[in-house]
């Protein structure tokens, strides 16, 4: 009868530790959709408006550019019959260097909108991220998964952080 008693307390002291270990190993998840999150920020849409205005500036300069070059070269063809050779190889000299100019801007401005973009959005991004994880943190949440579109996350019914997130960044 000791012997049977010992066992079942053994027994049922094994059963509980090895319950309390799998409760301690097992990790609170959570998920969200960091991009949805990120776009509704004012601070992402604010950066947003003012990566448009530069694109729309270099998109106006470069459009004039062209507007020119464009006029430049109907201009000449419709003069290359009543000009020297020479004069009309070194207009084609002209608008080649012009096309050129234009594809060299081109190129600057795409730089500059990128550089501006990581610039901008930097910030928000660390804000963003800080934020999850602040609420994350403060739920108990040990991983927090990225349910974007594409990021490789299936979810069925984990915990979802977004309204947490949108409170805690009070915006």
């Amino acid at each position: 009868m000791n012997k049977i008693k010992s066992i079942l307390i053994a027994l049922t002291l094994t059963l509980s530790l090895g319950f309390a270990a799998t409760t301690q190993a097992q990790s609170k998840v959570a998920h969200i959709n960091a991009q949805e999150f990120i776009e509704n920020l004012p601070s992402y849409n604010n950066a947003m408006s003012q990566l448009q205005k530069l694109e729309q500036s270099y998109r106006s300069d470069i459009d004039a550019t062209l507007k020119e070059a464009q006029k430049k070269n109907q201009q000449y063809q419709s003069e290359a019959e009543t000009v020297t050779r020479e004069e009309n190889e070194k207009r084609a000299m002209e608008l080649q260097e012009m096309e050129q100019s234009i594809r060299e801007y081109q190129q600057t401005a795409s730089q500059e909108i990128q550089k501006k973009r990581e610039e901008l959005l930097r910030p928000v991004l660390e804000k963003a991220r800080e934020v999850i994880q602040q609420v994350a943190r403060e739920k108990g949440y040990e991983y927090v998964f990225d349910s974007s579109t594409g990021a490789g996350v299936l979810m069925a019914d984990g915990y979802d952080l977004m309204d947490d997130a949108k409170a805690a960044i009070g915006e």
